[in-house]
């Protein structure tokens, strides 16, 4: 087993080690999560073509005789790569030799796939006891649909994600990344920390199951006690909040602007600002204003009509009316504030060279003088086995 002494600056998890077992992109960001907090996290791929994502796109970056996916490069930071052929004897001894060092396990395959391969949740824990596997899948682990293959996209449809997103009732869309494989990482690098921490009152490891289907189900929010306690089915309904008014996208002179008017307190500041009475019975109450939205949003719009958003933005900034701007990707990376964030980081790849890549959205703080303990050693996605023969040397020598 790992030695579990952090200095400050190395990370809250390292001196644990990580065996990633998964492919595509649920298992990945939480193996990835994990590695952005100082884990020391090995990749296992298929000497093949490695995970799936190594193929997936355009766009490809670098030479043409050995493209790189951005898709790969978006999940795959702070990894070692070893290519493994489970189906191998040779390769199931490596595998066994590093579940024996390991701290947690990463997979999502389907429901009885690594037992086939001869690694079961209780093989594995007879190889460690101590060891915590986070296991994803698409539906669930049990039940009469656990064998479904899960997709974000055919999962986000069936958690009713995509009926509360699009214009309306009639058009329902996906959300532009691939949340419930995202969430289902978060959840699961949640669920593996959880588990570590009580291994060390209990020095057991255990087992933590989460799904695509689960984690979606987990971020209903407000709209799943609307149906589980209120009866009410929710629907689409566009850019506009449908609890709280107004609240949503508007259009001015020459573009669109977002505010949240999210208590009785600024609904009364923005309307006088506006011109408009606060106080008139159609919209005195959130209530009514949810219930008259459509005659409410036209009436924003009015009052906006005559300013550009930035003139618009100002204002509201100087009423004190939360408000935004709808931003390009690239404008978001542009930003300063998302730059002082430490939301990019800068890797050196083996083939790209340096590479900026979107970087973890968490940071660490002494508590006594307030300096920032954040770990920032990142490194670039790795090559397919670029770390196999360093990692096949230190299992030998059995350290």
């Amino acid at each position: 087993m790992q030695q579990h002494a952090a200095s400050q600056n190395a990370g809250p998890l390292s001196g644990y080690l990580v065996v990633d077992l998964s492919r595509a992109l649920a298992g990945p960001h939480a193996g990835m999560m994990l590695g952005d907090l100082g884990a020391r996290v090995i990749k296992v791929e298929n000497p093949q073509s490695g995970d799936d994502t190594r193929g997936w796109g355009p766009p490809f970056v670098g030479p043409e005789e050995d493209p790189q996916a951005t898709y790969f490069l978006s999940c795959n930071r702070n990894k070692e790569s070893i290519a493994i052929d489970l189906k191998d004897d040779d390769g199931k001894a490596e595998l066994a030799a590093l579940i024996r060092r390991a701290d947690v396990v990463v997979e999502n395959f389907r429901p009885g796939v690594l037992d086939r391969l001869g690694f079961s949740t209780a093989q594995m824990q007879q190889l460690n006891p101590a060891l915590v596997i986070l296991s994803i899948t698409g539906f669930g682990h049990d039940g009469p649909e656990s064998t479904r293959s899960g997709y974000d996209q055919i999962v986000q449809g069936e958690a009713g994600l995509m009926s509360l997103t699009g214009s309306g009732p009639g058009d329902p869309q996906r959300v532009g990344v691939p949340i419930a494989d995202l969430l289902s990482g978060m959840y699961g690098a949640f669920g593996c920390l959880s588990a570590l921490l009580e291994r060390e009152r209990t020095g057991k490891g255990q087992v933590v199951r989460t799904s695509l289907l689960a984690a979606l189900v987990g971020v209903h929010a407000f709209q799943g006690t609307r149906a589980t306690v209120a009866g009410e089915v929710p629907q689409a309904q566009g850019n506009h909040h449908p609890s709280i008014a107004p609240y949503g996208l508007f259009s001015c002179a020459g573009g669109k602007v977002q505010i949240s008017v999210g208590s009785e307190r600024l609904w009364t500041r923005f309307a006088e600002a506006f011109g408009i009475d606060p106080a008139r019975e159609d919209l005195a109450t959130n209530a009514q204003r949810v219930g008259n939205r459509d005659k409410l949003i036209a009436e924003v719009e009015a009052a906006f009509s005559s300013y550009g958003p930035e003139d618009l933005l100002a204002k509201l900034n100087e009423v004190g009316i939360p408000a935004g701007k709808v931003r390009s990707l690239d404008e978001v990376y542009a930003w300063d504030q998302v730059q002082s964030q430490g939301l990019l980081v800068d890797v050196d790849h083996e083939l790209l060279g340096n590479v900026t890549l979107p970087g973890p959205p968490l940071r660490f703080f002494n508590a006594g003088d307030g300096a920032e303990t954040t770990y920032k050693s990142h490194t670039a996605p790795p090559g397919l086995d670029q770390d196999g023969d360093r990692i096949r040397q230190w299992l030998a020598a059995g350290e």
